[in-house]
Formats: C-alpha cells, sequence, structure tokens
C-alpha cells in the first residue's frame, strides 16, 4: 500500500519493477469522492514509459498510471484466446475450398458437398458451415446420397465445437478415426508481411513443371490433377540445391489470403532451410499478388509441421475434424 504522503513503498516498487513485461491486475488510485479515495483496476500486460508513468495495455486501450497512485498489484495468468467467430470460421473455410477445389463442388444452402475422386478428405467431404436450408437430418441424408452417386464415403468437415458440428453428433456421426491423414486439423495463420524474406534457390512458377512433380509425387488421376491446378492463378515453388529439385511448395491467392498446400521437401534436404525458404519464396509472391495473410491446414497429428510454421509465426485460428455415419 502507499506511504501516507501517497508514494508507494519500497516493497511495492520492487513489486512492480518484477511485474514489468507481464500480465497484471493493478488497483489504482483516481480520486476522491467525499475525502474517501476512489480505486480502479486495470488488467493487461504492464510497462513503463521511461518517465515514471506505468503502462497497462488492455484490451480497451492502454491505461496510463503514476507509480504514486499504485494501491495493489499482482501477476496474474495469460488471458485466455479469443475464439474467432463462426461467421469468420465460415469465411476463412470457404477461402481453404476455394484454394482446394474439388471436382465437384455442389452448394446445399451455405454447406458444399464436394467430391474429387477419393483424393484428400478436404475435397471429398461435406464442408457443413452455416445454413443448408433444409432441417440438419434432411441436410445429412443429402450428403449420404452425394456421397454414394459419387463413389465416396460420406463425412463431414465442420469446425469443432461448432453449431454444425454438434447437431452431427447428436445425429450419430462420430469422429472420422480412420482417416489416414488425421482427422482433426488445424487452421494456421500468419502476417505475410512478417513471413516473407530471402529465398535463394527457389522459383516459383505457373505451372506445375516436371521438377515440382518429382517431389511431390505425380498425381494419381486427372482428379488430383484438377484439385492441385485448377484454383485461380496458382503459383508452384520449386526449390533447388546443385541443379537438383529438393523442394516444393503450392500457393493460391483467394481474396486476401495465400492458401499454402504441399509443402515438401525431400528427406535428404531436410534441417537446411529448404522448407523455410519455400515458405518465405511464396509469403513474398503472395504479397505480390494482393494478399495480407496465409493460411494452411496442418493435422493435429503432425506435430512437426505444427511445429515448423509456429516457429515461423503461425497461429491457430481454429480446428476443423471429419465425421463419418457411425453405420
Amino acid at each position: 500500500m502507499p506511504r501516507q504522503d501517497g508514494v508507494p513503498n519500497c516493497g511495492t516498487q520492487d513489486r512492480i519493477d518484477a511485474a514489468l513485461g507481464h500480465r497484471v491486475s493493478l488497483r489504482h488510485r483516481i480520486g476522491e469522492r467525499e475525502g474517501r479515495p476512489l480505486y480502479t483496476d486495470a488488467v493487461g500486460t504492464l510497462s513503463s514509459d521511461g518517465d515514471g508513468t506505468l503502462v497497462v495495455d488492455t484490451r480497451r486501450g492502454e491505461v496510463r498510471v503514476e507509480r504514486a497512485a499504485v494501491a495493489a498489484l499482482r501477476v496474474v495468468p495469460p488471458a485466455p484466446a479469443r475464439r474467432a467467430s463462426w461467421s469468420a470460421v465460415a469465411h476463412l473455410e470457404n477461402l481453404c475450398a476455394d484454394g482446394w477445389p474439388a471436382l465437384v463442388d455442389e452448394p446445399l444452402g451455405a454447406w458444399r458437398l464436394r467430391a474429387a475422386d477419393g483424393f484428400s478428405g478436404r475435397a471429398n467431404s461435406a464442408l457443413a458451415i452455416g445454413d443448408p436450408g433444409v432441417p440438419p437430418p434432411a441436410a445429412l441424408d443429402r450428403v449420404r446420397t452425394f456421397a454414394a452417386a459419387h463413389g465416396i464415403p460420406a463425412r463431414l468437415q465442420t469446425p469443432v465445437g461448432s453449431p454444425w458440428s454438434a447437431g452431427a453428433q447428436r445425429a450419430g456421426w462420430t469422429l472420422d478415426t480412420g482417416h489416414e491423414a488425421g482427422a482433426e486439423v488445424a487452421v494456421l495463420v500468419m502476417e505475410l508481411t512478417a513471413l516473407a524474406g530471402p529465398a535463394s534457390g527457389v522459383t516459383i512458377g505457373q505451372e506445375p513443371g516436371d521438377d515440382w512433380w518429382s517431389v511431390t509425387g505425380a498425381p494419381t488421376g486427372p482428379a488430383e490433377r484438377h484439385v492441385l491446378t485448377a484454383a485461380a492463378a496458382p503459383g508452384y515453388g520449386t526449390a533447388h540445391t546443385a541443379g537438383r529439385p529438393v523442394g516444393a511448395v503450392r500457393a493460391a491467392v483467394v481474396e486476401d489470403h495465400l492458401y499454402l498446400s504441399r509443402l515438401a521437401v525431400l528427406p535428404d534436404a531436410r534441417r537446411g532451410g529448404t522448407g523455410t525458404a519455400l515458405t518465405r519464396a511464396a509469403a513474398g509472391w503472395g504479397l505480390e499478388r494482393g494478399a495480407r495473410w496465409a493460411v494452411l491446414q496442418v493435422a493435429l497429428a503432425n506435430t512437426g509441421a505444427r511445429a515448423f510454421y509456429e516457429r515461423l509465426g503461425a497461429t491457430e485460428h481454429h480446428r476443423y475434424h471429419y465425421l463419418v455415419p457411425a453405420t
């Protein structure tokens, strides 16, 4: 507590100095009423402006507090991350779907029924976001019918915790634990200006040339080729070492986002910066085409890829999972 002269005692000063850079709950005096002091609280990251004034960076903006006004201070845990709104999640999911176009993509209200001869879960599932325009049981029946007509398993791709996921699970749909690439996926975003950087040895072309295919693997059929090449003006990055292709990445600009996929580095070229160079080159390519953000989808089980992108500055926007009928 402050001394009677209004100056915090040494113990309080030491606690303030120790708390700089941390998230705190700070009670401070803001005046008097009828001879009694008035206090308020500010919660946020604590810093000092160098002139003896403290700054608490709260969610509503900066609060400036004189040290002499501090009445109590304690360090508190970091704030929980804010969940993106479902409308924001749906918008980003649609951008990703446009960046990874299925061979067949039929609307069901706000849902998208997709098929691509079995190539990837993303292109062979119903993207369940928003209002399907029919009662939920009828929408799920339509997913089954569409899947049967195209010779693929009935599967939903839907955001974790969303009302669309909850509705499907109430109807008996369960996690697709047999999904080879992983049934739960993190959608990551990052700022392109922070990601772009030097990328020697990387070229980005408008077509996936032989070198690009040699790293990613040749397509198994027309559906896979369509998914990888049909997005609007995609870019195909290839990294070379001593004239040999050793890495590849696919990029597609959708609105103001750069959708990244298919990052691959040959085993004998890993841990040498090739993946970073490919990602930074793709970021620069996207910036030149008006993108501001990168977005990508990584299976939760792929801990190595998630750690790689987090080191580059990626943060999780939301998660989705694949659900299948119980029977």
